[in-house]
């Protein structure tokens, strides 16, 4: 039988095994996932099997910078109170600066070898959830790079030196004072902390999403009963102001809203005497699109007391 790497993915989110360890796992049991996590369970591998179906939500978001390179990752936890453990911190810290070494593919990041321990990432991940005692996971990772320049990074919210619940990275290129693009580009990082834009420009950004606007802002023209040239024109006005809401170097930048981050890149260029080019930005919010678990607490009290 085939093994698939759809099967290899829901057998590691179910026991929390490393990807070879599942994959061996399935071609020694034929395919059959119930025999592989058994399986699994018996060779030891599969020690955080139990908490692997639970919500992680909660955790930190790392950043770490070298120069013309910076690295963001999210770790996920249960609860918030893991997020205070000094231990947690410190795999979040360590996982951020060994990512600074791959290219955000946060698979070849697992499977990394930990730095300055015996295993992976992956494995130490799995130690760190015995001793702890919750759900965690390693959700993702980006980085951004310049070939000259830097690239800025910011931690909103932080706890420690390096982790927190926002990480944001920006990249500038430029032959310029490397000082003052780094402040600079600390104060867009802040900047997309702050506001949260969808892309870089207009041509980055969804083109679904476009079409999504689009639509809404044609079928409200069309209910002013306007004729459709008019309607045209209203709808492209429209677009604009969405592009220069949601997008970076459109927007109005936070530190002096009379002019964008475009313009105020253009003033950087004039101020360090050459010119500087915002490529690229990256933003990490704590559990984005990760639905939690609503529970009644009222209910769980109610419960855990009846018939006492």
């Amino acid at each position: 039988m085939t093994i698939t790497a759809a099967m290899v993915k829901e057998l590691r989110e179910k026991t929390g095994a490393g990807m070879m360890d599942c994959k061996s796992a399935l071609t020694e049991n034929g395919g059959d996932m119930e025999a592989a996590v058994d399986w699994l369970r018996t060779k030891g591998l599969a020690k955080a099997a139990k908490k692997a179906g639970r919500v992680a939500a909660e955790g930190l978001v790392g950043v770490a910078a070298s120069g013309t390179k910076a690295a963001v990752v999210e770790v996920n936890s249960e609860t918030d109170f893991v997020a205070r453990n000094d231990a947690f911190q410190g795999f979040v810290l360590d996982v951020t600066k060994a990512a600074l070494d791959g290219d955000g593919d946060v698979e070849k990041l697992a499977a990394a070898n930990y730095p300055g321990k015996s295993g992976s990432i992956e494995d130490n991940l799995k130690d760190l959830i015995g001793t702890i005692g919750e759900n965690m996971t390693l959700r993702r990772s980006a980085v951004v790079s310049v070939d000259a320049g830097v690239v800025a990074s910011y931690v909103h919210n932080a706890v420690a030196d390096g982790v927190g619940k926002i990480g944001v990275l920006v990249g500038l290129e430029s032959t310029g004072d490397a000082e003052k693009l780094a402040a600079f580009g600390r104060q867009v990082a802040m900047h997309v902390a702050a506001t949260n834009p969808l892309a870089l420009s207009a041509d980055e950004v969804d083109p679904e999403v476009a079409d999504r606007e689009r639509q809404v802002y044609s079928e409200q023209a069309r209910e002013s009963g306007k004729p459709e040239n008019i309607i045209e024109k209203m709808v492209e006005g429209r677009m604009r102001k969405f592009y220069e809401e949601s997008t970076l170097l459109k927007q109005a930048f936070v530190i002096n809203p009379d002019l964008t981050v475009e313009a105020a890149v253009a003033e950087l260029g004039k101020e360090i005497g050459a010119p500087v080019k915002l490529t690229a930005f990256v933003r990490f919010a704590l559990g984005e699109g990760i639905e939690k678990e609503e529970s009644d607490f009222a209910a769980e009290v109610a419960a855990a007391t009846a018939g006492n």
